[in-house]
């Protein structure tokens, strides 16, 4: 692989695991932005223009910002700013983020870079489905007061984590049932165990609801229906899926479970990134 020195700004354990797996493969790496996490001592860690002068390619982590302005880096000391003068030194380099349109939609200079979003690719998005669906059981055995054996569960959308936890929790003997738009997806469903339904037809009481739907899917008759122990578990990127003063005022507890590949699996999640960026590199 050509253009072999990386260089690593922010993040959370997915990447101090990532920086370690580059290094075992044999690759130079520079880290910046983990002043505060002891793990990552004993990793090489540089001023940050010292790093990008230094690197071919520049990694950033998923998310690369939560708040528009600084880089996600919750392990450091100082906020890192992507001022102008920042934007300009990543010119020349390959740089490498998770949902990087936050970032650079608020600076044109960043028209001048190139950067790929390993966030976007379907390579990723598959690998990172298993700990997601492994975490969101986990939290289910965890948090509801019954079996998870026989119990009511619904997933409300039938993409990569929706087929991955219909599954896992009919495997576990759940009573699984899928809400999905395309009947594709509900035929799917129901050829791995579950019953399958279009939303306009969900109308029953489920003891665990586990959302991956990005838009308002569960809403006021479908929550009317809901016991108060029942659990709903939101997987999808904030807002969410949930029309959620009514669940509230129903008393229904929501429990926000996005990012689980890092808090779950962060080692795994380090592995994800880097096959990611490994493929766009060869690419």
């Amino acid at each position: 692989m050509h253009n072999k020195v990386f260089g690593i700004i922010g993040g959370d354990k997915r990447i101090v695991y990532l920086a370690k797996s580059i290094i075992k493969d044999g690759y130079p790496l520079y880290i910046y932005g983990f002043d505060l996490l002891s793990e990552a001592s004993g990793l090489p860690e540089l001023p940050l223009d010292t790093l990008i002068e230094l690197s071919d390619n520049i990694i950033f982590p998923v998310p690369v910002t939560k708040d528009g302005a600084t880089i996600y880096a919750p392990y450091s000391s100082k906020e890192i700013r992507p001022e102008s003068d920042f934007i300009i030194s990543l010119s020349g380099k390959n740089v490498y983020g998770g949902l990087m349109n936050k970032l650079v939609s608020k600076n044109d200079l960043w028209s001048m870079v190139n950067y790929s979003d390993y966030y976007t690719r379907e390579d990723f998005a598959v690998n990172n489905a298993v700990p997601t669906a492994e975490g969101a059981i986990a939290i289910a055995i965890n948090e509801y007061e019954g079996n998870l054996t026989g119990s009511k569960c619904l997933i409300t959308g039938y993409g990569r984590i929706g087929k991955i936890l219909n599954k896992m929790l009919v495997s576990l003997g759940a009573d699984v049932t899928v809400a999905a738009r395309k009947k594709s997806d509900l035929a799917y469903a129901r050829a791995m165990g579950a019953k399958a339904k279009p939303y306009n037809e969900i109308h029953e009481a489920y003891d665990i609801i586990f959302n991956t739907v990005p838009e308002v899917v569960i809403k006021g008759k479908l929550l009317s229906k809901q016991k108060e122990n029942s659990l709903i578990i939101e997987l999808a990127t904030l807002p969410g899926g949930i029309e959620r003063k009514t669940a509230l005022e129903k008393g229904i507890r929501i429990i926000d479970a996005q990012s689980l590949p890092g808090k779950v699996s962060p080692k795994a999640a380090g592995e994800y990134i880097k096959e990611a960026v490994y493929n766009l590199l060869e690419e």
